[in-house]
């Protein structure tokens, strides 16, 4: 039997009749799940969206755990919690993805997914110990635990996982990126901009260290706020009071799920704050959201940088991907900025939806967890991947077109600016409007109205005060 192929019934499906505490239900003959499943598969057609994969493997994993641990404790025999414990590894290596279709839109504990859990479990250790049933989705697969307490642990287990593994290792990669350009053009002037317009020269390499250090302080942001979303709600089970649970369960699984991921998990110090709040997720994923702010600008900036060839800035070249226009021979777009453009544009909407989620806990229960989950597993997930490619795939091949920019920074009239300490602010303006007026340098301008004759500066002082590289590197004190 196939196991990455989802049973989809229909008209000539063969089904099998599954029986729940609400009754029979007809499930497809080839399906792990049973009946909870399948009723949750009838209840929400609604985005054919199912819950993330990642989400499912954490779930799984703290059923491995789990069953381990109930052996120690006496509340498992040690056969049923073996076959448990494999069965959960099979589905947290994501060898049976295609029996979970349960829609993101659910209940909004996530109760669904977790019996989705339960049941494929249950049914592949009942297999592998010879097909009867011996184990049940509830009170073995879920012993010592509530979806409302197993759901949002899983969410953070997954999330920091991908923090952990992909995210920040991708945010530094992107960083290393971008610090490497701003060494190759820490002497390549240009003109500097503030609100468009021409300003006191920069280098592109100042510009590039910009972004380095943006996107190092949103690794900090990410690393600081992954840290409480690592606390987590196992243990409380229905309401936080740890009802139905050995004292010992959550500490001990929790420990195992720490060891196995090699991240630093907790039990959260209050399962009332960790099962009705999921402020953590919030704040996890508002860091999320100031990494897209930064990506966002970024880009921005690659795009004008790139724009032309004839009609644009021009300052530097983007490596060229692909055809650009399906009607314009010759075109070429800046594609990967804007795939990272549209990456972002999803990381901040899916932050509302964080936003909004978050602050549906009522009482001793948040009721918005799948979608908090598929969210911010979205975010981290889109982030991770196209800081990758925006590192490899644009930035280590920007090549600066010299003596453009250096042209563009010497034909600027903002390099007037350092002669207001010999001619003075308002005479600086005259020479900086004459200059535009009459496309006359900076230079011609200032030696046609007398400055040099008049003894406010020399020619020696006028041609350093005009060197744009010298601008970019102010004395120190």
């Amino acid at each position: 039997m196939s196991t990455n192929t989802s049973p989809t019934p229909g008209q000539d499906t063969p089904m099998r009749t599954e029986h729940d505490s609400m009754g029979e239900v007809q499930v497809p003959a080839d399906a792990l799940y049973a009946a909870q499943t399948a009723r949750a598969v009838e209840n929400f057609p609604i985005s054919g969206q199912p819950v993330p994969a990642a989400i499912v493997h954490a779930l799984a994993l703290i059923k491995s755990a789990a069953a381990g641990v109930n052996a120690e404790l006496g509340v498992l025999d040690g056969v049923r919690a073996e076959a448990i414990s494999a069965a959960a590894d099979a589905v947290a290596a994501g060898e049976h993805d295609g029996h979970f279709p349960i829609d993101v839109y659910q209940t909004g504990s996530g109760t669904s997914t977790n019996m989705n859990v339960n049941e494929v479990v249950a049914t592949l250790a009942n297999q592998a110990l010879g097909g009867e049933p011996v184990v049940h989705p509830n009170d073995h697969v879920n012993a010592g635990q509530s979806s409302n307490d197993t759901f949002p642990s899983a969410i953070r287990v997954a999330g920091v996982r991908l923090v952990h593994d992909e995210l920040l290792p991708a945010l530094e990669h992107l960083e290393q990126a971008l610090a490497a350009k701003s060494d190759e053009f820490a002497d390549v002037v240009k003109a500097g901009r503030t609100h468009l317009m021409d300003a006191v020269p920069v280098t592109l390499g100042q510009e590039f260290g910009g972004y380095a250090r943006q996107i190092a302080l949103g690794r900090q942001r990410v690393t600081e706020t992954a840290g409480p979303a690592a606390e987590l709600p196992l243990g409380g089970t229905a309401a936080g009071t740890g009802i139905n649970a050995h004292p010992q369960f959550a500490p001990q699984v929790i420990a195992e799920v720490a060891a196995r991921t090699g991240v630093e998990f907790t039990e959260a110090s209050d399962h009332f704050e960790a099962q009705s709040t999921q402020d953590a997720l919030v704040a996890l994923s508002g860091s999320l959201r100031v990494v897209a702010v930064s990506l966002t600008k970024i880009c921005n900036d690659l795009r004008w940088m790139g724009s032309g060839p004839r009609a644009g800035l021009q300052e530097v070249q983007l490596p060229d991907l692909q055809p650009g226009s399906s009607i314009m021979p010759g075109k070429v777009n800046p594609v990967l900025p804007e795939a990272t453009l549209m990456v972002c544009a999803r990381v901040i909407g899916n932050d509302t939806t964080m936003t909004v989620g978050g602050a549906s806990g009522t009482f001793e229960l948040n009721v918005m967890l799948p979608v908090m989950g598929q969210a911010l597993v979205e975010s981290i997930t889109l982030l991770a991947n196209s800081s990758r490619l925006l590192a490899d795939r644009c930035v280590s091949g920007i090549v600066a077109n010299v003596e453009h920019n250096r042209e563009l920074a010497e034909s600027s009239s903002a390099i007037v600016t350092p002669l207001n300490k010999y001619i003075g602010y308002e005479a600086a303006a005259a020479v900086a409007k004459q200059s535009l007026a009459n496309r006359q340098t900076i230079r011609e301008v200032v030696l046609e109205r007398g400055h040099v004759e008049k003894g406010e500066l020399t020619e020696e002082q006028l041609d350093a005060a005009l060197d744009v590289l010298a601008m970019t590197r102010p004395p120190q004190p």
